[in-house]
């Protein structure tokens, strides 16, 4: 039984957050599965995380308009600053889900980041994108509704998807699209009339760049009758969000979008997301809902534990907590490398998850999106590379058959299958090896 919750728990902390060191399971498995999950919502919401504090917030540049004339030198100053800032605030929080001491809040963070896909690449923003990723790391996992209303009126997401730019005269449909299509409810409902009753509700709507605040300009704003999702009224912005996350569709929808994340994926008719709903509940409880999916039975089946590969900034972030390493991939607690670790940030990017900057509107697939040949082989090249930057003293120190046994626990999963087992027993007399090895395998690369 002590077996069983050890790995349930194991489990839950790969899903849940980037994964768990063997000291902390050892802590955990005693007081059982519940506690455990008990303990990772504790951490939700404005709870302290000294892990994740700890990491130094990259300084970011007082933005001023450019100027009408922007010449070519001009052009690149900029840019290397924005690079330089993207490359400080891609760092910063991959340093912070390796440390954190709250690793549901840093996951769920991670989880929106690519439900409100927002990318760097057309923001051009470093501190933007940064405030929202704040937002959604102190609202994501209140009410639901809340939590819309707040992405909706920032920045990066103002900027992204043009909201910023919709006057009555000219309405620009491309939030009222994605905000039902992608956010709040899901494709085929709601229609174009919704979208354009949307665009209108939204008018008027602007952010200030100085400095960095929504702001409502009356007389850009459309205030005639509106008819959205079978509602009509004098709708605004914030009516227009209320109404698509009160709709009957957006609970199955929002509720199937977190257990494909956190579980497999599903649609939102399977049967277990009835259960998820309920906990959801009128108030739209993220908490709640987040506690029923880690405690639901099916949570614990052999369908979750190998039904989702991990993306690649989860992969790597649970690597080097494992491995003791950090961003660039130095050893936590050693005497920086000057460049000679390879950003984590720039082998995520390899893999095809760059931080923020996902692909498009829809964010990041899943599975299949995450296996080719040419990722294949750039994550077992990570591997070898994260494996020789770690500190493997106590694998070499063991006789080499005990070695795959050593290598699962300290990555805290059950073990290795047949096939796996067989490629490590060739590699056991050497610690990097093996280690590579397991870091490719099945059973690591299956979340």
């Amino acid at each position: 039984m002590a077996d069983q919750t050890r790995s349930d728990i194991a489990l839950l902390y790969r899903r849940a957050g980037f994964g768990i060191r063997p000291d902390e399971l050892d802590a955990l498995t005693g007081a059982g599965y519940n506690a455990a999950v008990d303990g990772l919502l504790a951490g939700l919401g404005s709870a302290p995380d000294p892990g994740g504090d700890s990491v130094t917030v990259p300084v970011f540049h007082i933005y001023q308009r450019p100027p009408k004339n922007f010449t070519q030198a001009q052009r690149k100053a900029a840019d290397a600053v924005y690079a330089t800032e993207l490359r400080d605030l891609q760092d910063w929080w991959l340093n912070r889900m390796i440390k954190t001491s709250t690793p549901l809040r840093e996951k769920l963070t991670l989880f929106w980041h690519g439900h409100f896909a927002t990318g760097v690449v057309k923001v051009r923003d470093a501190k933007l994108m940064y405030l929202q990723n704040q937002l959604l790391r102190t609202t994501g996992a209140g009410p639901f509704d809340q939590l819309v209303q707040a992405v909706a009126k920032d920045g990066a997401m103002m900027v992204w998807l043009d909201t910023a730019t919709d006057v009555k005269d000219h309405p620009n449909e491309n939030f009222a699209r994605e905000m039902m299509e992608l956010f709040t409810l899901g494709v085929n409902n709601y229609t174009q009339d919704d979208v354009v009753a949307g665009a209108r509700a939204f008018t008027g709507w602007r952010y200030d760049r100085l400095a960095y605040e929504y702001r409502f300009v009356p007389r850009l704003h459309d205030y005639g009758s509106k008819t959205y999702l079978g509602q009509t009224g004098d709708w605004n912005g914030e009516d227009a969000v209320n109404i698509a996350v009160r709709n009957p569709v957006s609970p199955r929808f929002v509720m199937a979008k977190l257990w494909s994340h956190f579980a497999y994926p599903v649609t939102p008719a399977e049967p277990v997301i009835t259960d998820l709903v309920a906990a959801y509940g009128p108030s739209m409880n993220l908490t709640s809902a987040l506690e029923a999916m880690f405690k639901h039975d099916a949570f614990r089946t052999a369908t979750t534990r190998t039904n989702l590969v991990k993306q690649p900034i989860e992969y790597l972030a649970g690597a080097a907590r494992a491995l003791g390493l950090d961003a660039t991939a130095d050893r936590t607690g050693s005497s920086p490398s000057h460049g000679s670790g390879r950003p984590l940030a720039v082998i995520a990017t390899a893999l095809g998850q760059t931080p923020f900057n996902p692909p498009n509107v829809g964010g990041w697939g899943q599975n299949a999106y995450w296996l080719d040949t040419s990722t294949a082989l750039v994550r077992q090249e990570a591997a070898l590379f994260l494996a020789m930057r770690a500190d493997l003293t106590s694998i070499g120190s063991i006789p080499p058959s005990q070695r795959p046994a050593a290598v699962a626990r300290m990555l805290s999963i059950d073990g290795f299958g047949p096939t796996t087992m067989t490629a490590l027993a060739a590699a056991q007399t050497n610690p990097v090896q093996l280690m590579a090895l397991a870091l490719a395998s099945p059973e690591y690369v299956l979340a």
